[in-house]
């Protein structure tokens, strides 16, 4: 079985927090297109060397990636006028991944999003997994891969550097059946592309849903809240949940709800309506149905004061818009930044979520002999 994502981002946001939003180039020395600087980025308490990976391209756009949860800790990209800011929530130290934290910049694994009941059966075997959202499980447990050091290789080529994450979750490893070989390669082109490539093999029937969780606020990671983006998401339909936040099993129409993103919409427009559906989540933390098939636009984002868009596109069927609901100003993040309500939103391609519970859903299990394949592309642009 092979599946394909591809997701492109081009930035966007406003709004004011108290320190203002952070417009300058990430600190490091100049490097020219294509360049990598490998650094050492810390121990964890077992013992684990954490290192960092500085990418950078012909436009000025830099990302540093981390072996520990291959967590994506600072993307810079220009505003209109030319003016840097780092657009992800994020440390500035390993202290800061190591404690607790809402999976920020992380790769998600070994199952994107929600499992209810914390279970799933595999011919007819049931496999009882970390119950760590309430009832459900979230994100691949207790220690998914978000909070695991991974192999890391780098390589370049013109106009293109890459770094590529390896490891085996073993069998067994927070429920999940079987060995599951995955590799995680970021590539930062000249065309202002972010290339994600995920890549999977088992040696058992098992699930497999993976994501990034990157937290992004367009006009800086400090800017304050994002509720003045404009977003548009191409989908007819959405998942309605529980008040577990589990999807019911219903495909509902966007039409005339606040969920109808067809057109573009300020975040904050409709956001706390008193709807059901957005009293569950704190707000939006919602899949949506993604229309047609292949790979297509999913999303895209404007933000209008720094000029930055985001656009999304995917081969996946669904897209996990999450409006930062739970940050609640008890983080303090880098340069004394504090993530406060609704500061970043993630949009996350991926399969729905409780897929393994739900025959109806497009189906994430994969079995041995079958590879696992989604691409995900970010790429950054402005609006004049």
């Amino acid at each position: 079985m092979q599946r394909a994502v591809a997701i492109v981002l081009a930035a966007g946001l406003s709004t004011a927090c108290g320190t203002g939003p952070d417009t300058s180039a990430t600190p490091g020395a100049p490097a020219a297109s294509g360049a990598i600087t490998r650094t050492a980025f810390g121990t964890t308490p077992e013992g684990a060397a954490v290192e960092s990976f500085t990418l950078r391209n012909a436009g000025g756009i830099e990302i540093r990636v981390i072996s520990l949860g291959g967590i994506i800790t600072h993307l810079t990209t220009p505003d209109r006028t030319g003016a840097m800011a780092d657009i992800v929530l994020g440390f500035d130290t390993l202290e800061g991944y190591l404690d607790e934290h809402p999976y920020f910049g992380a790769i998600i694994g070994r199952y994107g999003n929600r499992i209810g009941r914390a279970r799933f059966s595999i011919d007819g075997v049931e496999y009882p997994l970390a119950a760590n959202n309430g009832p459900n499980h979230l994100h691949g447990g207790i220690k998914g891969f978000d909070k695991v050091v991974w192999d890391a290789a780098t390589s370049e080529e013109a106009g293109r550097s890459s770094v590529t994450f390896t490891r085996t979750s073993p069998d067994g490893e927070e429920g999940y059946p079987g060995h599951l070989r995955t590799s995680v390669t970021y590539t930062l082109t000249d065309e202002n592309a972010l290339v994600i490539e995920y890549e999977a093999t088992t040696d058992k029937a098992t699930h497999v849903n993976l994501t990034h969780h990157s937290y992004f606020n367009l006009a800086g990671h400090n800017a304050g809240d994002i509720l003045g983006h404009e977003l548009t998401i191409d989908a007819d339909r959405y998942t309605p949940v529980d008040d577990t936040l589990i999807p019911t099993g219903e495909l509902a129409p966007v039409e005339g709800s606040p969920f109808d993103f067809r057109e573009s919409t300020a975040i904050g427009a409709r956001i706390d309506t008193g709807n059901p559906q957005l009293t569950y989540g704190l707000g939006y933390d919602h899949n949506w149905v993604l229309n047609g098939t292949g790979f297509r636009r999913a999303a895209f984002v404007v933000e209008p004061t720094s000029g930055r868009t985001l656009t999304v596109e995917t081969t996946e069927p669904g897209l996990q818009f999450y409006s930062g609901n739970f940050l609640d100003g008890t983080l303090t993040g880098k340069g004394g930044a504090m993530y406060a309500h609704r500061a970043g939103f993630c949009l996350e391609t991926q399969h729905f979520p409780d897929s393994p519970n739900k025959p109806s859903f497009p189906s994430t299990l994969v079995q041995p002999g079958e590879t696992y394949r989604t691409r995900t592309v970010y790429t950054f642009g402005v609006q004049r």
